[in-house]
């Protein structure tokens, strides 16, 4: 049966089956922001394994932004991609949000060994102009 030929029908959508993937090693994307704080747990070629944000977790509003969120939601994270079978990851830290720190310690705590954390912020050699300053 083809899928995507001429005789494809437009409201049939190819679902892929969640098993159990057995991944060992993988990397651990935290993408801190001033609002939310967004925890992916990937192998190593980028394919997803668990994911979790604040807002998943329960956290509304400013609650989000906390450094305490970016716990929880890296515990849910890392639980999720345990659950496949990871046992060590590299880190990698986007953002300037509060929840950098705890987010690693997170990971750290719950069993995952870290092998190493970078910072991949992307930084501006000039580009964009920025948003114009808040005064409060």
């Amino acid at each position: 049966m083809e899928l995507d030929g001429p005789d494809a029908d437009p409201k049939q959508k190819v679902v892929k089956s969640k098993g159990s993937k057995n991944v060992h090693s993988g990397v651990v994307h935290v993408l801190a922001t001033f609002n939310n704080t967004i925890v992916t747990v990937s192998d190593k070629r980028g394919n997803v394994i668990g994911w979790s944000t604040a807002g998943k977790m329960g956290f509304r509003g400013s609650r989000k932004s906390t450094a305490y969120a970016a716990q929880v939601v890296s515990q849910d994270a890392c639980r999720q991609a345990m659950g496949h079978g990871l046992k060590e990851a590299d880190v990698k830290v986007k953002g300037p949000g509060s929840g950098r720190e705890s987010a690693v310690r997170a990971v750290q705590g719950i069993g995952i060994e870290v092998k190493s954390i970078s910072d991949v912020t992307p930084i501006p050699h000039n580009g964009c102009r920025p948003k114009k300053a808040r005064r409060v």
